[in-house]
């Protein structure tokens, strides 16, 4: 039994090895929803087969050789196919147009507002402000161009002196105003409102996004 066990674990290593080398680098860099799953349904057949005992090495390396089939005929159709490359990969979505956020996109990508600033942070972006445009891809990742403004030279190109910095506090998310954060900003709910209808906005639940940062006005984003 072991030594059944032994020979469909090195007979699945080499088929996915040999697998993963035919579809590509694609599959890896660039992996989509489909990929995701395409890779966990391989993983499960290889996985199950193994302690299985009705199952045998044959059948395992058949399951994998159709399924990898699958999966190289539906890349060679998405290259081929605009509309089955949609179909399969999705489209790149606008959530950041022109500096405004939009948000149907955001919610036909299932994405808030804290994820999306996550996504920011992971392009060294912590304000939404500095964004001029932003994409979020197909495999989840984002590009953003930022504000011409905030697109500048580093200070020891300046030769400028040490400044301080803040990191810029969330007020409000998703029309919920945060009261920790407002203590962190060391003002009130009255002054947040205040700031509100000083931009003509009577209610909060209409912001969908509002950032504070010290020396700079209240950057507020509606719905």
């Amino acid at each position: 039994m072991f030594l059944q066990i032994l020979v469909e674990i090195i007979g699945g290593y080499f088929v996915l090895l040999i697998l993963v080398k035919c579809l590509g680098k694609t599959q890896i860099s660039q992996i989509t929803p489909f990929d995701f799953i395409s890779a966990l349904v391989v993983g499960e057949f290889v996985g199950s087969a193994i302690f299985d005992d009705k199952i045998g090495l044959p059948k395992i390396i058949f399951a994998i050789a159709i399924w990898g089939l699958l999966i190289f005929l539906t890349e060679f159709i998405t290259q081929k196919s605009r509309k089955f490359r949609y179909l399969f990969e999705g489209r790149p979505s606008m959530i950041i147009n022109d500096g405004k956020l939009d948000w149907r996109e955001l919610k036909k990508n299932q994405l808030d507002v804290d994820q999306l600033q996550q996504l920011l942070r992971s392009k060294d972006v912590f304000s939404l402000k500095e964004v001029k445009y932003a994409i979020l891809e197909t495999n989840g990742s984002i590009s953003v161009i930022r504000q011409f403004e905030a697109d500048k030279p580093t200070t020891s190109d300046l030769n400028l002196k040490n400044g301080t910095r803040h990191l810029p506090i969330t007020l409000i998310s998703d029309g919920e105003i945060l009261e920790i954060n407002l203590k962190k900003a060391g003002v009130d709910k009255d002054w947040l409102l205040h700031q509100l209808n000083s931009e003509g906005i009577s209610n909060s639940k209409d912001v969908c996004y509002a950032e504070w940062s010290p020396s700079h006005p209240l950057f507020i984003q509606t719905y």
